[in-house]
């Protein structure tokens, strides 16, 4: 096939989904983690013609350095590794220290903006649930980190004695009437609350809502459908970025 072929990854603390790309068309796609070999082969298996690789990471520079070299000696290209800025075209951070914010925000925040440049509420579940606002104008108007579901039930079952179950229960926001269904539904009923108090704490009028992350399918059903659930908007922040930075994979 014809054109730039671009690996895309989100890498996150556990694992890294990753894509590849020939302009706006996804070739392959799946998911790696570093100590499993299986998915390892599969994504250096994906593609024997990579020119471009551009890569999204809140992982520790251990790991991002060994990714990169991965990647390296794999297609003999450099790894771009994407950064929060305290600008990306019109978007503009709040943090005095830019680089501290997780460029997952940043890159979640500049994919909304570039499909809607009004207020805006991104919102990611991932392994925290983090939810950021930005104004009309383009400025990040701070956000909020919140312990996503698993790291809310691990600390739960941690600090607890008496707290434990065996049986499955999906997350949901009717009163449990067990002891895994209060868990469950009690962290659902804080994720969804959560967006739902800073949505009403940001005002009028109201932000656009969008949703992405691994758990944004369930909180979207928790939420009533609110939102518009985007799986790909890292991506898409990545592309924007990656495009006002001159790396255009020449596709359309």
């Amino acid at each position: 096939m014809s054109g730039v072929q671009c690996l895309q990854l989100d890498v996150g603390n556990s694992s890294a989904k990753w894509r590849l790309m020939v302009g706006s068309e996804v070739l392959a796609r799946g998911v790696y983690r570093r100590d499993d070999e299986a998915s390892r082969t599969r994504l250096l298996a994906c593609s024997d013609t990579v020119q471009q690789i551009w890569v999204a990471s809140v992982a520790s520079e251990e790991a991002e350095f060994q990714l990169g070299t991965l990647l390296e000696e794999r297609w003999q290209v450099q790894p771009w590794f994407a950064r929060s800025e305290a600008r990306t075209g019109t978007l503009v951070n709040s943090y005095q220290q830019p680089l501290r914010m997780g460029v997952d925000r940043w890159l979640a925040m500049l994919g909304a903006w570039h499909r809607h440049s009004a207020r805006l509420c991104v919102v990611d579940a991932g392994s925290a649930l983090t939810i950021d606002l930005v104004g009309a104008d383009g400025r990040h108007q701070g956000g909020y980190i919140i312990p996503g579901p698993s790291l809310m039930e691990r600390a739960l079952l941690l600090d607890t004695d008496r707290v434990r179950f065996a049986e499955e229960a999906v997350y949901d926001l009717a009163p449990g009437t067990s002891t895994a269904e209060a868990v469950r539904h009690g962290i659902a009923l804080a994720q969804a609350a959560a967006v739902r108090v800073a949505m009403e704490q940001a005002g009028e009028p109201r932000p656009t809502l969008y949703l992405c992350g691994g758990g944004a399918e369930t909180l979207q059903r928790l939420l009533g459908g609110a939102g518009e659930w985007i799986p790909d908007l890292v991506f898409e922040g990545l592309e924007a970025m990656a495009a006002m930075q001159g790396r255009d994979t020449g596709g359309e």
